[in-house]
């Protein structure tokens, strides 16, 4: 528990350090030219599918009839904008997770290793290829689990607990494996996210309900749908910061434990190799013995 609070408070002070702050906006610029474009493309043909699903469901269209009843016809005109705003955002932000992780995460485990751990090791267990498909098998896993569990985030305490759980899974998976794949083998790796997979855990889990704070600030407002542009792509620079924080704090966390991991470990003296003398050869038993010197007088 202090090392996750040390590493908390180490990496809300590294989030204010211009790298940061300059590696934040590239995702940021990615995202939201996306998002514009697949919005300007896409937008009126995504909501009028929406709107056909919406109506297709028998279930829904009673629930949708009664929920009118009480607030008004204008109910029915932003739930499929709202819906199609709600199953974006998710996509955009793994878009943001990746370059995260592929951009930032580097740069950011190299600053953090450079300030406060400089005498630690790098024994580089993992490449950029292994990264990157440890992250893409991990974001298709969470990917597969947010969308199995979309029909219970109209269920009011589901949908605050199902999206923070997953992105904290996947944070915690992406994050400890990132800030350990250049400093650690895959022994230690493996060792130290054994040893502390219930606070690594707990930190992906807090960091995914930080994650979807800003969703649920602006998700449950409708006015807010005539602004989704601008605030998708206000979201993914919230996202891309909290991303970073998150990636902060598990170097932190990581690099210290890995530090811990080799400072307990005995230290192997290096084997000095004596030299062995050659054997002395005995004489065959038929040799000949020397000649007898002569009596002197």
């Amino acid at each position: 528990m202090k090392r996750m609070l040390d590493a908390f408070w180490r990496a809300a002070a590294y989030c204010l350090h211009p790298t940061v702050i300059g590696l934040s906006l590239l995702p940021l610029l990615v995202g939201g030219a996306l998002s514009l474009l697949l919005g300007w493309l896409y937008w009126d043909a995504a909501v009028a599918g929406m709107r056909a699903i919406l109506e297709s469901m028998s279930l829904l269209e009673a629930a949708l009839r009664w929920v009118e009843s009480m607030v008004g016809g204008s109910f029915r005109a932003v739930l499929a904008p709202l819906f199609v705003v709600l199953l974006a955002v998710p996509v955009l932000v793994v878009a943001s997770l990746l370059l995260v992780a592929a951009l930032m995460a580097p740069a950011v485990v190299s600053l953090v290793a450079r300030r406060r751990f400089p005498a630690l090791e790098r024994r580089r267990g993992a490449g950029v290829l292994t990264s990157i498909a440890w992250s893409l098998t991990c974001t298709a896993l969470a990917l597969v689990a947010l969308l199995a569990t979309v029909p219970l985030w109209l269920i009011p305490p589901l949908v605050l607990l199902l999206p923070p759980l997953i992105w904290g899974w996947l944070t915690y998976r992406v994050m400890s494996f990132d800030a350990l794949a250049d400093h650690a083998d895959a022994s230690e790796r493996h060792q130290v996210m054994r040893e502390h997979r219930v606070p690594l855990l707990a930190m992906g889990v807090i960091t995914g309900y930080i994650g979807a704070a800003p969703t649920l600030l602006w998700a449950l407002s409708a006015a807010t749908l005539v602004f989704a542009p601008v605030l998708v792509v206000a979201s993914i620079w919230l996202y891309t910061m909290i991303f970073a924080f998150s990636m902060l704090w598990f170097a932190h966390y990581a690099l210290a434990a890995l530090a811990e991991l080799r400072a307990r470990r005995p230290v192997q003296p290096a084997a000095v190799e004596v030299p062995v003398p050659a054997p002395v050869q005995a004489l065959p038993a038929s040799a000949a013995p020397p000649p007898a010197l002569p009596p002197s007088h």
